[in-house]
């Protein structure tokens, strides 16, 4: 089993998705992954896209790690909770809207997703995907 624990932290802005792309194909391919390549750098392109729309003036934070024969991608973004239930229901449609093509990805792939409030210290949202995978 690869040993393959990074985390990276990028700009909230649109080019972060092209280097978060190039950082996962990297480091997949250094770990012996590159059978779950194209769909793990999918995964993480769509996160960082989403993060950073919802989060455009500060901080993704990125974490790939390879545990349990799955690949975990988790993202982080300073977007907060909002407090009042409806706020909270249309924010949350607005990132699963975003996310459409994470769900179709995590559907073909046998794996999971989701979102949730960040346990941070500084709060914000959590999005989550789970490939599964053997590593070559």
């Amino acid at each position: 089993m690869p040993a393959l624990a990074y985390s990276l932290t990028l700009p909230a802005a649109p080019r972060s998705a092209a280097v978060a792309r190039l950082a996962a194909r990297a480091v997949l391919e250094a770990h012996r992954l590159g059978v779950v390549a194209d769909s793990v750098v999918l995964a993480v392109s769509e996160l960082t896209a989403c993060a950073s729309r919802f989060a455009p003036e500060g901080q993704v934070h990125l974490s790939l790690r390879y545990r349990d024969g799955a690949v975990r991608i988790v993202s982080y973004d300073a977007h907060p909770r909002h407090p009042h239930p409806r706020l909270a229901a249309v924010c949350d449609a607005r990132r699963r809207s975003a996310l459409r093509v994470v769900a179709r990805l995590v559907r073909a792939e046998g794996g999971s997703w989701g979102t949730g409030a960040a346990d941070e210290p500084g709060g914000g949202t959590r999005m989550w995907v789970v490939l599964p995978c053997v590593a070559d």
